[in-house]
């Protein structure tokens, strides 16, 4: 049964004889064998191809021995369904040719069909979980509806988001019917991950730290108490609202299993805003990696000492960087499950 899995015990805040570990971004990137696959099919093929995704999915916890697996698959699969189109240009990111800025824009987006749109996923799902076998658990995951929301109206990354950001503030009506349609389109994707095998959930607002702590009240926060809602009685929900640890004492009361932080909050902190009623996952600064492997080593062992082993998985604070060497990638793992209070 998964249920005796660390990360599950951990999320369900048992009692655990060492944090479980896991890293966002972990399938990917900094890989070898993700790399020639890279070479051989573009982006999308990698992640509409289930045979693909479900050895990618795979490959770090074979090669660096996590404790739990996160699909390899993108945020950004939700706004195809619903219509839009999604280029992933190499090294620059992603680009949506044609996005919201009006009400006609948005009554021409799909929402009760595009759930359907994406049974890759879910067989990508499948066919992980067999080939696991049960070895660790499986995250599935969405991005959260204001992450989503910033991407459909900007059209492409940015580090201030400002032209979505203006969309909320001078449109809200328009911005939140946008929202609730993301929101709609998400908990319906969600549920089917669950329904083909997902053993957790994580819901990745990544740009949420963009926003004022009374912005994040209106914009963001609604929308992921509303999908932890629809979901938690189904399976263990991780919020991650990079940046906003404003919203931590909000969020520990909502009905998510867990809560992801970035490296920007101090663990007692982070627990004191929760009053340790949630579990925490986080908070490694993900250039830390890069450290000489002792200093890697003691940097993590600083900060399990500062969480605490139970209520928490240990994680890096936001994805892992493609120039990460694997010994690195390792040694974060193996210092986590080498673990020793003294």
């Amino acid at each position: 049964m998964t249920t005796a899995h660390l990360f599950i015990k951990a999320l369900k805040g048992e009692e655990v004889e060492r944090p479980p570990v896991w890293m966002m971004r972990q399938a990917g990137r900094y890989l070898p064998q993700y790399i020639e696959l890279r070479k051989k099919y573009d982006f999308f093929t990698r992640v509409q191809t289930p045979e693909l995704a479900a050895e990618i999915t795979i490959q770090p916890v074979d090669i660096v021995g996590t404790d739990a697996a996160i699909l390899f698959s993108d945020i950004l699969v939700i706004p195809q369904a619903m219509g839009l189109e999604v280029q992933m240009i190499e090294s620059k990111g992603p680009y949506l040719p044609k996005t919201i800025a009006s009400k006609s824009d948005m009554d021409q987006l799909i929402v009760t069909e595009a759930s359907d749109q994406l049974q890759y996923v879910y067989d990508a799902i499948r066919l992980t979980k067999k080939l696991l076998n049960n070895r660790v658990p499986l995250i599935g995951f969405a991005g959260a509806p204001f992450t989503i929301l910033c991407y459909m109206v900007e059209g492409k990354g940015s580090k201030t988001f400002d032209k979505a950001k203006q969309f909320c503030f001078s449109q809200p009506e328009l911005a939140h019917q946008l929202l609730n349609k993301i929101t709609d389109v998400t908990i319906a994707y969600l549920k089917k991950q669950v329904l083909a095998g997902a053993d957790a959930i994580q819901v990745f607002d990544s740009w949420s730290g963009l926003l004022a702590p009374g912005d994040f009240k209106l914009f963001a926060q609604p929308y992921l108490e509303r999908i932890a809602n629809e979901l938690s009685s189904l399976i263990p929900v991780i919020l991650f609202p990079k940046g906003s640890w404003y919203a931590l004492p909000d969020l520990s009361k909502s009905s998510a299993s867990a809560l992801g932080i970035d490296w920007c909050i101090e663990p007692k902190l982070a627990r004191e805003l929760t009053h340790n009623s949630i579990t925490l996952q986080g908070n490694f600064d993900p250039a830390k990696l890069l450290l000489p492997i002792p200093q890697l080593q003691e940097a993590v062992k600083q900060m399990i000492d500062e969480f605490g082993t139970q209520k928490y998985i240990a994680n890096l604070g936001h994805g892992i960087l493609p120039n990460v060497p694997v010994e690195h990638a390792k040694a974060f793992v193996d210092a986590v499950k080498n673990y020793k209070k003294h």
